[in-house]
């Protein structure tokens, strides 16, 4: 898949390039899936979510980021395969009620987001959290929601020329919270998350 555009930017920046690959890797939208995103921002979440599934529905309470993801998907409307429904919400209202995917960019009323992905069982439910403090609360209420599959905590450098050699700019951590609403049987005993992201073996 080609880079997507972003030429509209908000405040708070696009999610970066390495990190939305983790993301759609383990979001593994199909042509059929509706996908539902809350706290759009630029839109480049939105973007690459659209060029896979058939339906997105992407939340952002600010007005003006809520422009910024339409401009950049316009920007991009050449790749867009899914029907792509943008609301001034803040979640968990507006939320659907049908959706296959749930990626939540923000921390704020996630628990309400959470509950709500129990509720219509949601298969994949992904957050990114970037602060330590709401990476640990965000753990133990997937866990306390029996969402919890996994937690990955990345982070990624960039190269830059110095003195003839090359050193290396590093981003700040993230911390993916990887969960579902639909399994059966949770998560095996010998392979629970603990609430530190550690292994329980």
């Amino acid at each position: 898949m080609p880079p997507i555009a972003l030429p509209h930017d908000a405040k708070a920046g696009p999610t970066k390039s390495e990190v939305r690959a983790v993301v759609q890797s383990k979001l593994a939208l199909e042509p059929e899936d509706h996908f539902a995103e809350v706290g759009s921002c630029t839109g480049a979440i939105t973007i690459e979510a659209a060029q896979q599934a058939g339906q997105v529905t992407a939340l952002e309470r600010k007005v003006e980021r809520l422009e910024t993801t339409e401009k950049n998907l316009a920007a991009n409307e050449e790749s867009i395969r899914a029907n792509v429904e943008l609301r001034n919400e803040e979640a968990p209202a507006g939320l659907p009620d049908d959706a296959d995917a749930l990626f939540l960019g923000g921390s704020r009323n996630f628990e309400a987001v959470l509950d709500h992905a129990v509720e219509t069982e949601i298969d994949r439910v992904i957050m990114n959290v970037s602060r330590l403090e709401v990476a640990g609360r965000a753990t133990e209420a997937f866990r306390e929601r029996d969402l919890l599959e996994e937690v990955v905590q990345f982070q990624v450098s960039h190269g830059y020329e110095l003195a003839g050699a090359t050193s290396f700019n590093s981003d700040n951590p993230v911390y993916m919270l990887v969960g579902s609403a639909t399994s059966e049987e949770g998560t095996d005993d010998a392979e629970k998350v603990a609430a530190d992201g550690g292994s329980t073996r």
